[in-house]
């Protein structure tokens, strides 16, 4: 199986320089649908879903394999060594912005610019830290999702859009959530809401953008801030879209603040 067709990439855009979209828990590459064509004529544009997402190879998902985020940063640095990208820009929502993380660390020629759209180095509240989450919250919100995940999605999916006077955002993410295999959607859950990566941002090398939604139930405004402080090199763009999903909810302004960033 080859790795283009494993993670179901979509190559597009007339430019040289590379930009590589990559979508969050429960969701696949059409969550880009809005900002990733905003880029075309500058850029190379790169989508591709996560195995266990969208039209991704469900057969090559391994529990081992994807039982931290290490592996999802492995299967971005494949995509990059099958294209041949350089220097390019990763752009990740959500717990994917852990996985550029990763993949810029290891291979920090792969991308010269990060954009992490809403991202969260540790969910769970610490010591001096607040990830937004106790543990007890954490192992509650698990609990009910593996009791009963279509229900979970039912319930949760509006609440991490936000946006409840746009109900249509909230009814694609909950059927995003249900399109997804049930098994692999509690395992990526499990991984992604029990990880802890704030050892890592000190060790990014390559400047990166902060996109933080106000009123984001997933990763608030003090995880933003604190992603922003602990990444060497970095800018933070507090946005006026809410929720947690600005590239559905606010495209416009999402592709406005990276154009800025990116001198675009």
């Amino acid at each position: 199986m080859g790795v283009l067709a494993r993670n179901n990439v979509k190559v597009k855009g007339q430019g040289a320089r590379p930009m590589l979209f990559s979508h969050g828990f429960g969701c696949d590459q059409n969550m880009w649908r809005f900002v990733a064509p905003e880029f075309e004529r500058d850029y190379r544009t790169v989508l591709f879903d996560h195995v266990g997402a969208g039209g991704s190879e469900i057969a090559a998902y391994d529990r081992a394999k994807y039982s931290t985020l290490d592996g999802y940063a492995d299967d971005v640095l494949e995509v990059c060594h099958a294209l041949d990208l350089q220097q390019g820009v990763f752009v990740g929502h959500s717990v994917s912005a852990m996985v550029g993380v990763l993949a810029a660390i290891r291979e920090p020629e792969r991308f010269d610019r990060l954009v992490l759209v809403g991202p969260s180095p540790c969910y769970i509240n610490d010591e001096g830290y607040v990830g937004g989450f106790s543990r007890e919250d954490i192992e509650q919100l698990l609990e009910s999702l593996d009791d009963n995940y279509l229900g979970w999605s039912s319930t949760m999916a509006p609440v991490i859009m936000g946006n409840p006077d746009r109900a249509e955002l909230g009814e694609e993410l909950t059927n995003s959530f249900c399109r997804t295999d049930p098994e692999i959607a509690k395992h990526f859950a499990r991984v992604t809401f029990l990880s802890d990566h704030r050892a890592e941002l000190p060790r990014v090398k390559t400047p990166s953008l902060v996109l933080q939604c106000s009123h984001d139930v997933i990763a608030s405004e003090a995880v933003g801030e604190y992603v922003f402080r602990n990444l060497p090199t970095a800018e933070l763009v507090l946005m006026k879209a809410t929720g947690h999903c600005p590239n559905l909810s606010a495209p416009a302004e999402t592709v406005a603040a990276m154009k800025a960033y990116l001198g675009t």
